[in-house]
């Protein structure tokens, strides 16, 4: 996200606008990047961003080949570059990766022909920059703001498992670029070793910052991800963190509620808390779509040649 900046968060914003308007239309498509083809390369588990993805260079009339880790040659132990060096050989455009090791993005873009696009869907616990591009853009189409990006000057908390989060980090990076000021809320054994460079604050009382908060940003529990036991319990963590009904009502009426998902349920946030009018999370994945569809446009169909986003 750093790469991008200001005003390259806001450029593609502006142009997930349009992109918004085409999803709405009857017939949600539009032959921008016919010819072109796009690489679905999911190392990790995925629904959201997977099928994001997909839909976005679909009804963008991009050709789509999707790779799966589980019925590939990398079963047989084929490496990572043998893999990219395959697929490439194919003919595509770009090559939209997920993998649990930080870095392979950029390992990729170094790896394949100027022609090819790398965009990162997610890699390790570093960044997760479509993510956070997302969740700008239902900020400002709530929020609106006469800068433009809806963000400036907002308080914005994100809660929870910020050491595993490549969410958190991408968010944060494109928040404050944007204006916003951001404190991270969790126990802890949930922070990074290290937060020397982040423009944030910490707080472990969540009930303290509620009623001053326009954003309430809530991170789902890594499991699978944590290697020690950084949690007494789940009841315990949803006791101290979770959004429940009672910690609803100290937000502000026009406060938003977030979650980049899959929902825990009951744990990060209550099952009714998760359906009420203020919570933004369905309307999160919707505008994945618009948000997918500009930032392949601006690789593949606006002259632009290469970029590992």
């Amino acid at each position: 996200m750093g790469e991008l900046g200001r005003s390259g968060i806001e450029e593609v914003l502006a142009l997930t606008d349009r992109f918004v308007e085409v999803n709405e239309r009857s017939i949600p498509k539009v032959p921008a990047l016919r010819g072109k083809t796009v690489v679905s390369l999911f190392y990790e588990d995925s629904t959201r961003t997977r099928l994001s993805f997909e839909t976005a260079a679909r009804r963008l009339s991009a050709d789509v080949m999707s790779f799966s880790v589980s019925s590939s040659s990398v079963n047989k132990g084929e490496s990572l570059r043998d893999t990219v060096e395959t697929i490439e050989a194919m003919g595509v455009d770009a090559i939209v990766v997920r993998h649990k090791s930080s870095g392979v993005p950029w390992q990729l873009s170094g790896w394949v022909q100027p022609r090819t696009s790398v965009v990162n869907a997610g890699d390790g616990w570093h960044e997760h920059p479509t993510q956070a591009l997302l969740d700008c853009y239902t900020i400002r189409e709530k929020r609106g703001g006469g800068d433009g990006s809806g963000l400036a000057g907002l308080r914005i908390a994100i809660v929870g498992d910020i050491r595993h989060s490549r969410v958190a980090r991408s968010d944060v990076s494109a928040f404050t670029a944007l204006g916003a000021e951001v404190t991270l809320v969790a126990p802890p054994t949930l922070l990074p070793p290290s937060l020397d460079g982040w423009p944030v604050q910490v707080s472990h009382d969540l009930d303290a910052l509620l009623p001053g908060l326009d954003v309430v940003y809530l991170l789902r529990l890594q499991q699978e991800r944590m290697i020690e036991a950084l949690l007494p319990s789940l009841r315990e963590y949803t006791a101290t963190y979770g959004l429940t009904a009672r910690r609803a009502e100290l937000l502000r009426p026009d406060a938003l509620i977030m979650h980049p998902g899959p929902v825990n349920r009951g744990v990060e946030v209550a099952a009714d808390v998760a359906d009420l009018p203020s919570s933004v999370i369905t309307r999160q994945v919707q505008n994945g779509v618009a948000v997918r569809m500009a930032v392949l446009y601006l690789l593949l169909g606006s002259g632009v040649d290469r970029a590992a986003l």
